[in-house]
């Protein structure tokens, strides 16, 4: 057979050939276009012919070749969908169920807290977990030798300006801050999120936990609308609506409270998370200090306002009994299906 014959043949073969199949498409790309294909071999033999016949040749053999190079495109756009739902897949078989997502129990409780706020006027704000020492110690009235400031309490990071080192967050107030630094009062937010503090993590404690704290200012705020606001959570949130609050020292509120909520000593249980007095220590709070207020632009002689804030994780394992706080860290896929049933 000559080598013009050989082309021509080629030539008829790609232009009646047809595919079926991916897998016919396959087949044909192998056979036609592949590196052991019939035009690796016509091209290995286009070299030992004549110059003559190199320029008459040199063209056809081109153009039969884009066509099969095209043909192979077409058949795998073509076919790509046909044979998924045709040959690949049978739509007649049953699905796989796919098992329900769950929040974890800190968003749970996070999430709970935010809505009962929201419906007194309360909104979200938030804040960079990276601070420095201004929004999270100085703003708030932490004297220079407060014992917050000392490596054993903070984890502390370095400046890429080589300024004075960043700490990571202690607390949220560090938002509360900004928000007074950037908004006239009236004020009224709840600020959640993340903290950090370097201390020894077991089954009661741990180095990362999240907080949630609220900041109200305005003209005329007293302690009794405090007190009055965190009667109306602990009614909400615990169901219970006696609570008391003990004198406390925080050095950005004055005066300053520990809140506990009268939990009853009706169970086993009762007894040993309130240690037998019924009662149950919630959070803390108090009136913002006047100097915390200034020293954000905000007139401490025309403003008021009242601060608190609590733990999210204890809150959870009081709620969903959960005896160590290292499981709400651990990510166990066994240990979070266990709150489907609290979404």
């Amino acid at each position: 057979m000559t080598f013009e014959d050989r082309i021509l043949r080629l030539k008829e073969e790609i232009e009646t050939a047809k595919a079926k199949s991916q897998h016919d498409a396959e087949e044909f790309r192998i056979k036609y276009l592949g590196s052991k294909g019939l035009f690796k071999e016509l091209f290995n033999d286009f070299k030992r012919v004549s110059s003559e016949e190199k320029r008459q040749f040199g063209k056809v053999i081109n153009e039969v070749k884009q066509t099969a190079e095209r043909k192979v495109e077409e058949w795998k756009a073509s076919l790509s969908s046909e044979s998924n739902t045709s040959s690949e897949l049978d739509l007649t078989r049953p699905g796989m169920a796919q098992a329900p997502g769950a929040q974890h129990p800190i968003t749970i409780i996070k999430d709970e807290v935010i809505e009962i706020f929201r419906a007194i006027g309360f909104s979200v704000a938030e804040g960079p977990e990276i601070e420095d020492d201004w929004h999270n110690f100085s703003a708030l009235n932490f004297p220079p030798e407060h014992p917050a400031r000392d490596m054993q309490d903070t984890f502390f990071v370095e400046n890429p300006d080589g300024g004075e080192p960043h700490v990571l967050r202690t607390h949220t107030s560090s938002v509360q801050v900004r928000v007074m630094e950037n908004e006239k009062p009236p004020i009224r937010i709840i600020a959640p999120g993340r903290v950090f503090r370097n201390e020894d993590i077991s089954a009661r404690s741990h180095c990362i936990f999240h907080q949630i704290e609220g900041l109200y200012i305005d003209e005329g705020v007293t302690f009794a609308d405090m007190k009055q606001t965190l009667e109306y959570f602990a009614k909400e949130f615990f169901g219970k609506s006696k609570i008391r609050l003990r004198p406390s020292y925080f050095p950005f509120t004055e005066p300053s409270a520990e809140m506990d909520v009268y939990w009853g000593l009706e169970t086993e249980l009762d007894y040993r998370i309130t240690k037998g007095t019924g009662w149950l220590e919630v959070m803390g709070c108090g009136m913002v200090d006047p100097a915390v207020l200034k020293s954000s632009g905000i007139d401490p002689d025309k403003y008021s306002g009242f601060a608190f804030g609590m733990g999210l994780e204890r809150s959870a394992m009081q709620r969903f009994h959960i005896p160590d706080i290292r499981m709400m860290f651990e990510n166990d896929i066994r240990f979070l299906q266990q709150f489907r049933s609290a979404l």
